[in-house]
């Protein structure tokens, strides 16, 4: 690893390790974006909070964990935790092409990528301890998660997962295709790329990662809106294991 490369902390999926989370990829993306020059630094769940209370970073309020991936390392040193924050970061390493990070959409994209993912969690998590994880990460991902959610993954699956889940995501989505039919052009901001596509993809990516292309057609055959901006990003989605 050289010192003029940022290093991103990433979660390694079994088999090809590649990016697969929503967090991770949207910092991942905007990387990509901007051609700032990284390298990969893979580090299984249980790994995360020793290595980051190594170099020094505060644990988190509000999260799942203290310690969560993504991380960066910058090129002077300076160690960074959380996809916001990063974001910031990387727009001061690199302020063109600019990220856009004061424009309201944003704001509203956040929220309903939130939304969305919560409305779909009994369907994304519970493949990937079965599906996604080495089995370093298994123990504590089934473990942290079901102190979060008051109920084993395999459970939240059963009762709360399927179609009833994606119906109640189904609206979201609209949202979404109406959010972008507002401006012409693949993105959120019509012409223009901005963090808030590389949140929304983010999300998009990480449904396919975990559930497949099918759920992928699904979400798309709702809402072709989503699919031309997905199309749009995807040059940037390319590099997802280095």
């Amino acid at each position: 690893m050289t010192d003029n490369k940022v290093i991103l902390y990433d979660l390694p999926s079994k088999g090809r390790r590649a990016c697969w989370s929503l967090n991770p990829w949207k910092t991942r993306l905007a990387l990509n974006f901007k051609g700032i020059p990284y390298e990969t630094q893979w580090v299984e769940y249980p790994e995360i909070a020793p290595l980051f209370k190594s170099f020094g970073l505060a644990p988190q309020e509000g999260e799942i964990t203290p310690y969560t991936i993504p991380a960066v390392r910058t090129p002077d040193g300076k160690h960074i935790m959380n996809s916001v924050p990063i974001a910031q970061a990387l727009e001061t390493l690199k302020p063109e092409p600019s990220l856009h990070l004061n424009d309201p959409v944003l704001e509203r994209i956040n929220g309903l990528t939130g939304e969305t993912l919560m409305a779909l969690v009994a369907v994304v998590l519970p493949p990937i301890p079965r599906d996604i994880l080495n089995d370093a990460s298994v123990p504590y991902f089934e473990e942290t998660r079901a102190k979060v959610f008051g109920s084993p993954l395999a459970e939240l699956e059963k009762t709360k997962g399927g179609e009833p889940a994606w119906e109640a995501a189904r609206p979201l989505f609209a949202k979404a295709g109406e959010e972008l039919r507002k401006v012409p052009g693949p993105f959120f901001l019509g012409e223009t790329v901005s963090y808030a596509d590389f949140v929304y993809v983010g999300l998009i990516e990480f449904i396919r990662r975990t559930k497949g292309i099918e759920d992928y057609n699904r979400i798309v055959g709702w809402e072709k809106e989503i699919g031309v901006l997905y199309d749009a990003c995807a040059k940037w989605l390319a590099r997802d294991d280095h």
